[in-house]
């Protein structure tokens, strides 16, 4: 006996499943078996092809939503970066004005500690001087010499010119001990005068 065949429809695979059901009823044996087998077979894989169908469109969903937020951090890195290359710029920046105004601070120290240490030892040797001219006028008090009044007017201009080129130097203890010297001039001649009358 010749077997019919029947081209399978071009209908959904629960169509084609349910006909190679309905044929392995029709026939026996190992060919109804076979057709039974194909039939659970063809179910099987066409679960399997939904579940990957819908595994692959997850897969896609998430695909999508990983370079989506890919881009938004890659935006963010990007802005993240600018701002730590400006902020890289503004340390740079400040941490050469804050050397520019250390080595300034350190050098206007050095030039101060170097002007008081200068001062200090100017000072002692005035003090010195100032010490040698006391003795000078209390010996010269001790001992009183006659001067022409003339030298002692010479002698003060010349305490008066002296003065003045230590003002102009800004030398004021120069100054002061020269007015002071002028000074006792000036008492020695008033005291002639008034010796006169």
């Amino acid at each position: 006996m010749s077997a019919t065949v029947v081209p399978l429809p071009p209908n959904p695979s629960s169509e084609t499943i349910d006909f190679l059901r309905r044929m392995a009823s029709m026939v026996s044996g190992r060919n109804g078996e076979m057709l039974l087998r194909a039939a659970a077979l063809i179910e099987s894989l066409a679960q399997r092809a939904m579940s990957a169908e819908r595994l692959y469109h997850e897969q896609q969903v998430q695909s999508m939503r990983s370079a989506e937020l890919r881009e938004a951090a890659e935006l963010a890195s990007d802005a993240m970066v600018g701002q730590i290359a400006a902020l890289r710029t503004q340390l740079a920046e400040v941490t050469a004005a804050a050397a520019a105004e250390r080595a300034a601070f350190e050098a206007e120290r050095g030039k101060l500690l170097g002007l008081m240490t200068h001062a200090e030892s100017h000072i002692g040797k005035l003090t010195g001087e100032l010490e040698t001219l006391r003795a000078s006028v209390d010996s010269f008090n001790e001992t009183v010499v006659s001067v022409p009044i003339e030298v002692l007017r010479l002698a003060r201009t010349q305490f008066d010119y002296l003065s003045s080129g230590f003002a102009r130097n800004s030398d004021v203890i120069s100054q002061a001990m020269s007015e002071i010297g002028g000074f006792a001039i000036d008492q020695a001649l008033t005291t002639k005068k008034a010796d006169k009358t």
